[in-house]
């Protein structure tokens, strides 16, 4: 805010003189002052305000990835039993406004739940493998056995490693040139992982929110949100988090706040997408069988 400085100089007026200049040193703003002063800025609730939704045709779907290098939604859709090698999942190609491109774009998968892309492949986890699908033609090209693994869930890149999660075995393994090798271990039903800004590592597990170092030890940033599922890193002091029940978390600074709740409705929140430059947060609602988007204001 800016004030003026008035100065006054004491002589003996005129009672009409007086007055004139007790009118002119009033509390009146003047223009300068006006356009000088800045308001202060409302408090934004943090939210999600429904955008569309996809028809309910992507059966058990799971997990959602946005592409960026092609504008495009990557839908992982289980079908059949989360821990059942049958055959029967898929991935399918949504728009970014909701349109079911190409539902049966990938078929013959197992159970496929976390993405991530790394180059010109879509990684897939998918109970105890690791998928590799050519993005250009969606071939399956590489099918990596994890030794020990019952159940991989969700997956993300810092462009050089592929880092992927055991829910059950409570680990944390990457792929690397070709090789699988154990990043972490002793993670309590890990799920959610995520690379954030300078290729930090961070996941969602019994214990809350980690965050990793390079040694695969860790730090809590919170521990409200323990079991979560999908995780979006906005940057280093702010996170997205959902719990597959039906519930998405904003953290800020370490502390969380419900901004969406659809456990009446029994609308799952699973392994949750995002669209940076508009600020889209993409939902599979796994047993409601479509893509829900929502409009973030934080």
């Amino acid at each position: 805010m800016k004030f003026s400085a008035k100065s006054y100089t004491p002589l003996v007026f005129s009672i009409g003189a007086v007055v004139g200049l007790a009118m002119a040193c009033g509390p009146a703003t003047t223009n300068q002052e006006s356009e000088g002063t800045v308001a202060a800025e409302e408090p934004v609730e943090p939210g999600l305000e429904l955008l569309w939704e996809t028809p309910a045709e992507l059966t058990t779907n799971e997990s959602v990835h946005f592409e960026e290098s092609g504008d495009i939604l990557y839908v992982a859709n289980i079908e059949g039993g989360p821990d059942e090698k049958d055959g029967v999942g898929s991935i399918s190609k949504v728009s970014t406004s909701g349109e079911i491109l190409e539902r049966d774009w990938v078929t013959g998968l197992h159970a496929p739940k976390g993405m991530t892309v790394m180059k010109d492949h879509l990684y897939v986890t998918d109970i105890d493998h690791l998928v590799e699908i050519d993005l250009a033609t969606g071939e399956i090209t590489e099918t990596y056995e994890v030794d020990g693994a019952v159940f991989l869930n969700d997956a993300t890149s810092d462009g050089k490693k592929v880092f992927f999660s055991d829910m059950r075995t409570n680990t944390i393994h990457y792929l690397e040139d070709g090789g699988i090798h154990t990043f972490a271990t002793e993670q309590k039903s890990i799920n959610g992982l995520r690379i954030g800004n300078g290729g930090i590592l961070y996941g969602l597990d019994a214990e809350g929110l980690k965050q990793y170092n390079s040694d695969g030890s860790f730090e809590l940033i919170n521990a409200e949100v323990t079991g979560g599922d999908g995780l979006i890193v906005l940057d280093e002091q702010t996170f997205i988090a959902s719990r597959w029940a039906g519930e998405i978390y904003l953290v800020q600074e370490g502390k969380a706040t419900k901004i969406l709740d659809t456990t009446e409705e029994e609308s799952n929140t699973a392994d949750i997408g995002f669209i940076p430059d508009e600020n889209i947060v993409l939902v599979p609602t796994f047993f409601k069988n479509k893509v829900v988007a929502y409009q973030l204001t934080y």
